[in-house]
């Protein structure tokens, strides 16, 4: 059921109470315009949430790539959490991991086109990418992990709530793990519920929607998880031949994971096999050599046939990993993971943001809309344009 990962920590709720004077006071300084929120000619799209990690943001931002990725140029722009550069990073073909962090490099493996940068300081990042010495024509920025910093505006604020850990029913850190007060979801223009079952019931919608409490000028989605074919990760990182989920049955299976919340994933594949051990690490966790050792030895306990299941965020940081046995190597799989909104809003859904980025964008075609452009491929949703209005924009 919703919510049913929360934990609450009674103790620490008077140090939640501190917490929560600190942030209220800089969110004060906010609204009464003392620190003051840029905007932006470049349509700007935020995706992030008010709680400590494991939301699903990259396969959403992954998302709003695919949506957009063949009628605009898209750039996503990412704080880099965890790499061990500084300052404004432009990804090329050549960037490493180290240098962008997991989540950038993932992206930019996977949509090689359009452009990945990251900045701690978003607004500096913001002003490189649009002042044409970096790139070109950029008719897009979807900012990723960006809902606290408040020095940019957005024109869509996306937020994010996971099923499993529902805001409402959170607290502040470091009792529970909210990073802001609940009313902090008020900001946003667009809120999903993600990572929920798919056999959600139509009460169960109504549930939640009615627990959010949600204003009129925001709109809830609810979104899933759906997940591609294995892909095998060689020796030298090498991709070879997709295997179907449901190879699976009858194999030992060790579930390796450095991500925030891995429940659903753990869910989602005893439906294939019921031989799951679950090897989890904190978020963006970097393997070490104690690590290293700790898979192989955990891997080589399980009984045959066997393999190792990781995500993509981990496959990337594995890469680079030392010390990983052959037989790890050669058994280790990926599993890619997509976002499916629910409902049968799809549609609704990509047609705010194409129709948000047409009316703000820079680019006298794209503002045109679909009388004058046409996506590239026939199957990208929304060609119709309509006008819509967030708060704020």
């Amino acid at each position: 059921m919703e919510g049913d990962l929360i934990y609450i920590n009674k103790k620490l709720k008077p140090l939640s109470w501190l917490y929560g004077l600190g942030v209220g006071f800089r969110n004060m300084l906010f609204e009464a315009g003392i620190l003051r929120s840029r905007s932006y000619k470049v349509p700007v799209i935020s995706v992030g949430n008010i709680t400590v990690g494991g939301t699903g943001k990259t396969p959403h931002v992954e998302y709003l790539i695919r949506l957009l990725k063949n009628q605009m140029n898209v750039a996503v722009l990412s704080r880099g959490y965890k790499r061990k550069s500084h300052g404004f990073v432009l990804a090329g073909k050549d960037t490493t991991m180290r240098e962008i962090g997991d989540e950038p490099f993932q992206m930019k493996q996977k949509f090689p086109d359009i452009t990945v940068a990251v900045d701690k300081k978003r607004t500096r990042g913001i002003d490189k990418l649009t002042s044409g010495d970096y790139v070109k024509d950029i008719d897009v920025i979807l900012l990723d992990d960006a809902f606290q910093h408040r020095y940019v505006k957005p024109g869509i604020n996306i937020l994010l709530v996971d099923y499993h850990r529902l805001v409402i029913y959170d607290d502040l850190l470091p009792a529970g793990r909210l990073r802001e007060p609940i009313k902090s979801k008020d900001r946003a223009d667009i809120v999903i519920v993600t990572k929920c079952p798919t056999d959600l019931k139509p009460m169960e919608f109504r549930v939640i929607t009615k627990a959010m409490g949600l204003y009129p000028y925001q709109q809830l989605f609810f979104s899933t998880h759906e997940y591609d074919a294995l892909v095998p990760l060689g020796p030298q990182g090498d991709l070879r031949h997709a295997e179907d989920l449901s190879s699976l049955t009858g194999k030992h299976v060790l579930l390796l994971t450095g991500i925030a919340s891995p429940e659903q994933m753990l869910l989602d594949l005893q439906a294939y096999t019921d031989q799951i051990q679950p090897l989890a690490f904190g978020d963006h966790h970097n393997f070490r050599r104690k690590d290293v050792e700790r898979i192989n030895a955990a891997f080589a306990a399980l009984p045959s046939p066997r393999l190792i299941i990781t995500t993509e965020k981990d496959a990337c940081r594995l890469s680079v990993a030392e010390g990983l046995s052959d037989e790890v190597r050669q058994s280790l799989y990926v599993l890619p993971i997509h976002v499916r909104l629910m409902q049968d809003q799809e549609e609704t859904f990509n047609q705010k943001i194409i129709d948000y980025v047409r009316k703000n964008s820079r680019n006298s075609i794209l503002a045109k809309g679909k009388d004058d452009y046409k996506p590239k491929d026939s199957d990208r949703p929304g060609d119709r344009p309509r006008t819509i209005s967030f708060r704020n924009n």
